[in-house]
């Protein structure tokens, strides 16, 4: 087994995790994925679908640093 691979699904900030989670709905429901999860339950979805929820909210969360570093995004920026 992988080194660390037991603790990849924990938010960093542990009050980030519900934001977390209404974010990865949020972005299933874009990719039309939302109506396969049942009762909150994902293992019936394949794993190419499931990854591309992950990775959508990547590229996002990617473009909101990026804003938020170049002083668009509303964000603090340290300046």
């Amino acid at each position: 087994m992988a080194q660390g691979s037991q603790t990849g699904n924990k938010a960093l900030v542990t009050n980030a995790q519900g934001a977390l989670d209404r974010f990865k709905y949020e972005v299933a429901n874009e990719l039309g994925i939302t109506n396969q999860v049942r009762n909150g339950y994902w293992g019936d979805i394949p794993a190419r679908q499931c990854g591309a929820v992950g990775g959508h909210m990547v590229k996002r969360m990617i473009a909101l640093a990026e804003q938020q570093l170049a002083g668009r995004g509303g964000g603090t920026t340290g300046q």
